[in-house]
């Protein structure tokens, strides 16, 4: 099966990509059948020179004969006038790509029960000392009243 791939390459913090196509079982910067464009991602997005050269023909004969772009050439080769309805069907946005992993929303989930269980507990112990202060506050002013009633006895 055949690959419509990026492969790298520039020195180290300066990328530079070469579109090619190659074996979909050859390594990332390994063997290749043809150099089809370039990228240079330190270029800017609004510049005089294009980040993205590609050659069309070639491309196109290219997924004529069942080459397969991957998805960062598929959007590539997608905002081409040319090649744009030929990668429609191939370009996807995969939303679950930046999902966690089966492990890391286990553990997010523990974390939110464990915090849950927290805020429960000092809801729980708030409440315990607004009771407490209250019956502390209670028997202090029974008692001016139990005095009057005294008062009020002795009076009699």
């Amino acid at each position: 099966m055949l690959k419509i791939r990026l492969a790298r390459g520039g020195s180290k913090k300066r990328p530079y990509y070469h579109i090619v196509i190659a074996d979909a079982r050859s390594p990332r910067d390994g063997k290749f059948l043809e150099k089809v464009g370039s990228y240079n991602p330190m270029l800017p997005k609004d510049g005089a020179t294009p980040r993205v050269s590609l050659k069309v023909e070639r491309i196109a004969e290219w997924l004529g004969k069942g080459a397969q772009p991957t998805d960062r050439v598929a959007r590539f080769l997608s905002q081409d006038e040319v090649l744009g309805e030929k990668v429609k069907w191939v370009q996807g946005n995969n939303p679950n790509k930046g999902t966690p992993g089966k492990k890391a929303q286990e553990r997010a989930a523990e974390r939110a029960q464990r915090e849950a269980d927290r805020l429960e507990a000092e809801a729980a112990a708030k409440a315990e000392a607004a009771a407490a202060a209250e019956a502390a506050a209670a028997p202090a002013e029974e008692a001016p009243a139990a005095e009057a009633a005294a008062e009020e006895a002795t009076e009699a």
